[in-house]
């Protein structure tokens, strides 16, 4: 097996390799502002420079020549190498900025060239924190700066597109984003324009950087050239809790970190999993924030009898309580035949939620829960983005749901004297009419006051993917999980194991101006709603935590035989089957 020889260490490799990324694998470290592992390696900054050299052999020999000390010669390369764009072979020997002073003298000279014309703007930029050119910096970089003149200024604060900013100054021209809408997104839409150290990327005269990945530009910007519109000055990272999450934009299943701070969604941001979606995401995931903060159904809600008729935006509901709320529902159950109660799951809703309907159905004595999946034919790229526009539609079909067409949703509803609904918007999606909920006594678990939420004859609060731990099978047949990042009424951080704890929430009162207890919704897992409603009708079911659900279905239901929560977080989430793509 061939072997390199790297600070002194001897390591054995196979097959092709670039050396940065596999000194990066090795857990090692090299400094570097351009290069990508998803891109290609232009070796603009030469800042991952190396030195590098070959053992000699004696040529009719073949062995190694020593040196006066008995060690093995080694002849090395005349010049540094940009480690980015090396390949490794057998015998390499390499000295890196920890074993070799020529090397991190490179370096910190090649840092302090790229400074000369930055801006000294760290206390106000929305990089600081996460910056690999300030982190360097203080790493390899000069103790000063040596210049003394008149900076050159380039264009600020410009409107590339409608959610990224471009502050040429601070561009340091590595052509990450260049690269990217050329190799990834393949918009091409930006370029690098002049020359010298006046350069910076832009798009063409005229044109509007709406690239539908765009966003992606900003997170593998290595400094704050490029910023979000909607994220600018709103917080600092220090600042934030950095949480596991899904996209549930659409079925693909990409891997996001969910960014909070005082128990709102400030950001969300890609995720590296090289089965699903690589280091990137679409731009419409990152709006979910809005969703987990704003129009939130906090506490249950009720229609007033005497305005049955009337579904203006929900004005005839009143707030009730949880107490109420499902007296309420145990008693509509009990009086009407289980023949005419629907009971409806929803490919937005968790495996665990659909999964908890299905079994308190059963239980009860109800019809089996169904669904419709929402299919856009034609809005999938072939990427990230696909036709399916539900996080969760293999899992509903894999636990075993009916699926239904639009017409005969219709159909069920006008028969139907009562409706249990998990999470969806029917009249949103344009299956039914606000009018159709006339006639049957409809409940609806919901997150947000959608349209089918302001209908609703009985409004119960339940969790988002923001504040449960929960499953959801992709278009791929590939089973992964949430974290929850934001508390409602009845979590807390700091009992929570799963939940991450900043420093804001950490020493935090509620007398404190970053502390407000209004983002902290009213709402209960569907699974625990569910218990509470199962006490009042005596049906022996009850489930406090999801893994409860999942470690019922590993053991009784085929095709989520041995899953678990441990084992989707060491997979990167399991795949239960192949499912054709709904792109």
């Amino acid at each position: 097996m061939a072997e390199i020889i790297i600070d002194g260490i001897t390591y054995e490799f196979e097959g092709q390799h670039k050396l940065l990324q596999f000194i990066l694998d090795q857990g090692k470290e090299v400094p570097f502002f351009c290069y990508h592992p998803s891109m290609s390696a232009p070796a603009n900054c030469r800042q991952c420079m190396v030195k590098v050299g070959q053992y000699v052999k004696d040529r009719e020999t073949g062995a190694y020549q020593l040196d006066d000390q008995g060690n093995r010669e080694v002849r090395w390369f005349p010049k540094l190498q940009t480690s980015c764009t090396l390949d490794m072979t057998d015998g390499m020997v390499v000295h890196t900025q920890e074993t070799d002073t020529l090397v991190q003298r490179a370096q910190k000279d090649t840092l302090e060239f790229i400074l000369i014309n930055h801006p000294l703007d760290c206390p106000i930029c929305d990089q600081a924190g996460e910056c690999p050119l300030q982190i360097q910096t203080y790493k390899y970089g000069p103790e000063g700066s040596r210049f003394e003149v008149k900076k050159v200024h380039k264009p600020k604060r410009i409107e590339l597109g409608p959610r990224v900013i471009l502050d040429a100054e601070r561009c340091i021209n590595c052509t990450r984003c260049v690269r990217f809408t050329d190799e990834i997104s393949k918009t091409n839409q930006l370029t690098i324009t002049r020359r010298g150290d006046k350069n910076y990327p832009i798009t063409a005269p005229g044109e509007v950087f709406d690239d539908p990945y765009s966003m992606n530009t900003v997170d593998i910007c290595p400094v704050g050239a490029l910023t979000a519109a909607d994220f600018r000055f709103k917080a600092r990272v220090w600042e934030m809790n950095q949480t596991p999450g899904l996209d549930i934009t659409n079925g693909k299943g990409v891997n996001v970190d969910l960014w909070t701070r005082d128990n709102l969604v400030l950001r969300i941001t890609p995720r590296f999993n090289p089965d699903v979606n690589d280091h990137w995401m679409a731009d419409q995931g990152r709006d979910v924030y809005r969703l987990y903060n704003e129009n939130r159904v906090s506490r249950p809600s009720i229609r007033l009898e005497d305005t049955k008729g009337s579904m203006d935006d929900g004005v005839a509901q009143v707030k009730t309580s949880w107490t109420n709320a499902l007296d309420t529902l145990a008693e509509v159950l009990h009086e009407n035949k289980a023949s005419t109660i629907l009971t409806i799951g929803s490919p937005y809703a968790s495996v665990e939620e659909n999964y908890a309907l299905q079994k308190f159905s059963s239980l009860k004595g109800l019809p089996s829960p169904f669904f419709t999946p929402h299919i856009l034919e034609g809005s999938g790229d072939g990427f990230l983005l696909t036709d399916d526009q539900a996080p969760n539609t293999e899992g509903c079909r894999l636990l075993g749901l009916e699926e239904i067409d639009t017409e005969e949703y219709k159909k069920r509803i006008k028969g139907a004297s009562v409706v249990l609904m998990l999470n969806d918007d029917p009249i949103g999606r344009d299956i039914l009419k606000a009018s159709d909920f006339k006639k049957p006594f409809v409940v609806v678990f919901a997150t947000n006051h959608t349209d089918t939420a302001k209908a609703a004859d009985l409004l119960i609060p339940t969790t988002c993917a923001a504040e449960h731990t929960a499953s959801y099978v992709n278009v791929e047949g590939r089973i992964q999980r949430t974290f929850p990042a934001k508390e409602t009424r009845y979590t807390n951080r700091r009992l929570d194991l799963e939940m991450s704890e900043g420093r804001l929430d950490r020493y935090g009162t509620t007398f404190d101006n970053w502390v407000t207890e209004e983002n902290r919704i009213d709402c209960k897992p569907t699974w625990v709603s569910l218990s509470e409603l199962s006490q009042r009708l005596g049906i022996p079911f009850s489930f406090e935590h999801a893994r409860e659900l999942v470690a019922e279905l590993s053991s009784q239901h085929p095709a989520f035989e041995g899953i678990s929560f441990e084992k989707m977080d060491e997979e990167r989430g399991i795949l239960l089957r192949r499912a054709e793509l709904t792109t």
